[in-house]
């Protein structure tokens, strides 16, 4: 299968659902990761265009832990717009490109604004792809495929209908986790938050859930035709 997860910023796949789709890459997938927004804004001190090259490397390296292809639709932090065609082109063509079997995304009630425009721009971009004459600079229409939305951070306003045990796969969620270093040493060194342990916290609660030692949680997109009776998630 092809698997494509669209997430805003780089790093929150690797929070979210990277145990997932080092799973998925077990078990033969192709798994593609797209970044909505480049993380430009994402410190303190790093000035927004060095921080953006950072950024995009620091998800390249995580990607290639798993063997995960990783792009990146380039716009800046703060900016994702889904009622902005430019925007909604972008994940478009990395849609029509991919062709995926199934997308991950943030969900619609997630804390940042930034995330609930990506949720939304992967809502109406899935439609959009897999209409005939709707023209980008990619040619031809896709499949309208299910949507999974990947769990909130700390787990607040999900109610899981999806289950993935990942107990095999934390070690490596993890490294690549500590891929994202300009996040991570700065929250451990400024802001006396260990982010590692704050994932694995997570995972570890939802797999208490689950009856398994590690999982990660996802909300299924109910909306016709994007609905299956088919598991998808390994």
């Amino acid at each position: 299968m092809n698997v494509l997860a669209i997430g805003c910023h780089p790093d929150d796949i690797e929070i979210n659902c990277a145990g997932t789709l080092a799973k998925c890459v077990k078990r033969g997938d192709k798994v593609t990761v797209c970044h909505v927004c480049n993380g430009d804004l994402g410190h303190a001190i790093i000035m927004p265009e060095e921080l953006r090259k950072i950024r995009i490397g620091e998800a390249q390296k995580a990607g290639s832990l798993a063997g995960i292809e990783v792009i990146t639709c380039d716009i800046g932090d703060v900016m994702a717009n889904a009622a902005n065609k430019e925007h909604r082109d972008k994940v478009v063509d990395v849609i029509r490109k991919t062709n995926p079997d199934f997308i991950i995304t943030h969900a619609p009630n997630d804390y940042m604004p930034d995330h609930v425009e990506v949720s939304k721009l992967v809502f109406d971009a899935s439609f959009a792809a897999s209409v005939p004459h709707y023209e980008t600079s990619v040619k031809g229409a896709s499949e309208v495929v299910p949507i999974y939305y990947m769990d909130n951070l700390a787990g607040i306003g999900t109610l899981p209908t999806e289950y993935v045990d990942i107990s095999d796969e934390i070690d490596l969620k993890l490294e690549m986790l500590e891929c994202h270093e300009s996040q991570l040493k700065w929250m451990r060194d400024h802001d006396n938050i260990d982010f590692a342990e704050f994932v694995k916290t997570c995972a570890r609660y939802r797999g208490l859930q689950a009856s398994v030692q590690y999982a990660e949680a996802y909300t299924q997109c109910l909306a016709w035709p994007k609905v299956t009776t088919k598991r998808l998630l390994p």
